[in-house]
């Protein structure tokens, strides 16, 4: 864990590679952010990385989001994805729950042309599908926006776990 001390004393190269795996394989966040540096706390930092992702082009946001793997999957995923999915149930999925999931990934996907994307923390594997299929029938633009929000969420955890919140004393 980093003091938010620490995160403001990195360079640029440091920083994205130390900040930008919150945003599952999108470093180009943290690299954007750099700019508003240094900061005052995490939730500020978290702010200012929400901001640029949700001003870049349409381009980079469904990278990002398409960057995120499936719920449930059975598929290698980044280390921070399976903790956040393990701890919802997500890895003792019965024979049918896995096939539902795979299913309901299938068919939301090639909907929206990106992976169903939820902040699983603190969720069950229960309410985690009723998410996905009460979703499924939003609209493109609706879930886009829904999409990003929930990866903000993902990332003010991975945030929390990563950096503590004590302002530096020459910016308090």
């Amino acid at each position: 864990m980093y003091s938010l001390q620490d995160v403001n004393d990195l360079t640029k190269p440091e920083f994205t590679a130390t900040i930008g795996a919150v945003f599952e394989h999108s470093p180009w966040v943290a690299q954007h952010s750099w700019k508003h540096h240094p900061f005052v706390s995490v939730e500020e930092m978290h702010d200012k990385m929400v901001h640029e992702m949700m001003i870049a082009e349409t381009t980079l946001q469904l990278s990002l989001l398409r960057a995120h793997p499936d719920l449930g999957t059975k598929l290698s995923i980044s280390d921070a994805s399976k903790q956040e999915q393990e701890g919802a149930g997500l890895s003792q999925l019965t024979a049918q729950e896995y096939n539902k999931f795979s299913e309901l990934n299938k068919n939301y996907t090639e909907k929206f042309g990106f992976p169903f994307i939820m902040a699983v923390k603190g969720q069950s594997k229960e309410n985690i599908l009723a998410q996905m299929q009460k979703r499924y029938s939003h609209s493109y633009d609706s879930e886009m926006e829904t999409a990003l929000q929930e990866v903000s969420k993902i990332a003010k955890f991975r945030l929390d776990d990563l950096v503590m919140d004590h302002a530096p004393s020459n910016l308090a």
